[in-house]
């Protein structure tokens, strides 16, 4: 007998969360959550180390590329833990690094060296790693298959809110509010005191990150003492004993994933790490000012992720997610060729309808991986290292001209685009296939 061949996006009775689970899903959601916070603090650490250390923005670009690097190299040890040890162990090794690497700031600042930030960076970005190689297949894994997509895009949703946190976080006590002409520095320089105002520009990013690095041994704390639901440890010794790493590459849907994440992050990024440089060059803003147009792309992003989630119980993930791109692309056409006010307003936009495309590829990615899901989520994650590539790509392009340095993210989104078109057949021949009844 043959079913309907409808194209629904999950299936009658897929219910987003089984019973029993909003408990640690709350929990892990909160991980989503804090991680977001040094994810955006970057951005504000950028602008600050430009000016404490005096540096280019492409050597400021390199805060982004420690940070990336880190997620890079521990991402596949972080799923080889978990293959052997389970979630659990991906989660406390995480918040651990985590709070290891916030710790680091405060050696750092005394150092007075940019490349012991980059070091702590690496550290914090080492343990979130873990947490996102983690977190992100655990939610997937926590319901069924029909439903990931959804329950991942509204776990992720807690995401941008740590986000907002953290630029708020960085604006408020990390930007000082003062920044000097040519004029006063030569001033400052002659009077032998720009040394001390650089040393006390550089010491201001030292107690947010001291009091992330608490919040993370906290956070440990609470994932040691929770039990997980028993189907979840099923699912480990699945991945235990059936990893295949070359039946995960013949998987071309997977493959396709890794380079559509990729780029993805470099665009996501890139849009965010030169946010507050293109709404100062042609917004006239202070950096304060910036600070909080930067916010209001995170709150597009946040309202993006809830929204979306919702209209993904209606509409297949892999169709939002075309029209999304879609709209990014001429979003960012105007804010490359209309640089001013209707091209920052555009380039906040896109904040909105990015918003759903790493939990969407992610999810994308891992159908039909079986045992190597784990393993997978790991080569995600590596993806990652977009944003170590992007940002200093676009930091050459904007010594030239801000504007055109937005090349890189839409170069992004045609991409993801093109992603999004090919899971468009390929979930309609999964769904037509797994619709037959024999």
């Amino acid at each position: 007998m043959i079913a309907s061949t409808s194209t629904r996006p999950q299936r009658a009775g897929a219910v987003l969360l089984p019973q029993g689970t909003a408990g640690i899903f709350s929990l892990v959601a909160g991980l989503f959550f804090l991680w977001g916070i040094p994810n955006n603090l970057n951005d504000v650490l950028i602008r600050q180390f430009m000016k404490s250390f005096a540096i280019t923005r492409f050597e400021a670009g390199l805060v982004q590329s420690a940070f990336y690097l880190g997620y890079f190299l521990l991402a596949l040890p972080a799923g080889l833990l978990m293959a052997k040890k389970g979630y659990k162990a991906g989660f406390l090794t995480g918040l651990l690094l985590f709070s290891t690497g916030c710790f680091l700031f405060w050696p750092a600042a005394h150092s007075g060296h940019y490349l012991a930030f980059l070091i702590a960076l690496f550290v914090v970005a080492s343990g979130l790693a873990f947490l996102e190689t983690a977190a992100n297949p655990f939610v997937a894994q926590l319901g069924p298959t029909d439903s990931s997509e959804a329950r991942l895009n509204l776990a992720q949703a807690f995401n941008p809110i740590g986000s907002i946190a953290g630029v708020l976080l960085g604006v408020r006590f990390i930007f000082s509010g003062v920044e000097l002409t040519p004029a006063q520095v030569s001033s400052m320089r002659a009077a032998g005191t720009y040394t001390n105002y650089l040393h006390a520009e550089t010491f201001r990013v030292v107690v947010p990150y001291l009091v992330l690095g608490g919040l993370a041994l906290l956070w440990a704390v609470m994932i040691a003492l929770t039990r997980f639901p028993a189907f979840i440890h099923q699912r480990e010794h699945v991945a235990e004993v059936e990893t295949d790493w070359k039946a995960l590459f013949r998987k071309k849907h997977f493959v396709f994933a890794l380079f559509a994440q990729f780029m993805y992050v470099a665009a996501q990024v890139g849009t965010w790490s030169f946010f507050i440089q293109y709404a100062q060059q042609y917004g006239h803003t202070d950096e304060r000012t910036a600070g909080f147009f930067l916010t209001g792309t995170l709150a597009a992003f946040g309202a993006g992720r809830f929204l979306s989630s919702l209209l993904m119980r209606r509409v297949r993930a892999d169709r939002v997610m075309v029209w999304y791109a879609a709209m990014n692309i001429v979003l960012l056409a105007v804010g490359i060729t209309m640089p001013g006010w209707a091209g920052l307003i555009a380039v906040l936009l896109t904040s909105f309808f990015m918003s759903i495309m790493f939990p969407t590829i992610f999810a994308l990615g891992l159908k039909d991986l079986g045992g190597n899901t784990n393993l997978g989520g790991s080569f995600l994650v590596m993806t990652i290292i977009g944003g170590a590539v992007g940002t200093p790509l676009m930091g050459r392009l904007g010594e030239h001209s801000t504007a055109l340095s937005y090349l890189i993210p839409l170069l992004g989104y045609v991409v993801v685009a093109a992603y999004a078109l090919y899971m468009r057949r390929y979930t309609s021949t999964r769904l037509q296939v797994s619709n037959f009844d024999i």
